[in-house]
């Protein structure tokens, strides 16, 4: 069995098969074993594991995976790379291949299916376009999982595990943080994929809270609250929360909460923590 984490044998498979790179897939495959590795180990991927692989590309991260784990049911959309996937994971019996869009899948059936409704493991390397409402879609559905692995644009990663204060800091890492603790794995150079990418790469490891930290009564206007707030970074909060179509509260009743709950009428949005913004929306639910 060629491992394709080797540039050489990913090149064969491709001229095998004539594929041609899709610019609307976004396809990058890894070509560097130590990153491969690398996601193996973050993951913590072992024996009891069922994964669920979104993006398998020609099977390269694939083969580490059914190496490692239980099962892996890898679901990709492009369905010239299904005869690639045939031959590069011939070898396992351990894994099944999906042609679907990810965002259609019905992943809580397939859990339940295949894994009697326990926790499972996801691991990807995303298309660059659509990482973040794969990742949302995950959380928001409430499926059953012990943590999310995914090799994402650097910058990306970076907003996802930002404090309050700084820069990175937005909407992203507090929808990412509500659910998950993100912990930057690796940093992964453009030459570590075929064809080459514009942007710096980074895996970053999201494990699932097992009990939320943060108690909100309503997890719509939470949402609400912290899109509206950064809608319009540099405004204040009161501000942005005002001229939003979705936060139906007039302005005094806005500076009101503030001061009731300790808050400056001129504080940002970005200078809310996560609990805060949570204490917010539940100060508002119970008007």
């Amino acid at each position: 069995m060629a491992e394709l984490g080797n540039p050489k044998n990913t090149i064969e498979i491709l001229n095998k098969y004539k594929f041609i790179f899709q610019k609307k897939f976004g396809q990058n495959f890894l070509i560097d074993t130590h990153v491969l590795e690398k996601i193996i180990r973050a993951a913590d991927i072992t024996k009891d594991d069922f994964v669920l692989e979104i993006g398998p590309g020609i099977g390269t991260l694939t083969q580490y995976l059914c190496e490692n784990a239980r099962e892996v049911l890898a679901v990709e959309i492009d369905k010239m790379l299904l005869p690639i996937l045939e031959d590069t994971l011939s070898a396992y019996d351990n894994v099944t291949v999906l042609n679907q869009d990810i965002l259609k899948v019905d992943i809580l059936s397939l859990i339940n299916e295949k894994n009697g409704g326990r926790p499972i493991k996801v691991v990807a390397n995303l298309p660059y376009y659509i990482t973040t409402p794969i990742i949302m879609a995950l959380f928001e559905q409430h499926i059953p999982l012990i943590n999310v692995t995914v090799m994402v644009q650097k910058e990306v990663a970076e907003r996802m595990q930002a404090a309050p204060g700084s820069k990175d800091y937005g909407a992203l890492s507090l929808a990412v943080q509500y659910y998950a603790k993100p912990y930057i794995a690796a940093n992964v150079p453009a030459n570590c994929f075929m064809p080459r990418p514009n942007v710096g790469s980074a895996v970053i490891r999201l494990t699932l809270h097992k009990d939320s930290p943060i108690k909100v009564l309503d997890e719509g206007l939470l949402f609400r609250m912290i899109r509206a707030s950064f809608n319009q970074r540099r405004k204040t909060l009161v501000n942005g929360l005002n001229n939003s179509p979705e936060i139906n509260l007039p302005k005094e009743d806005i500076i009101k909460g503030l001061t009731a709950l300790g808050f400056s009428e001129n504080i940002r949005g970005e200078a809310l923590t996560l609990e805060q913004f949570a204490s917010l929306a539940n100060y508002f639910s119970s008007l």
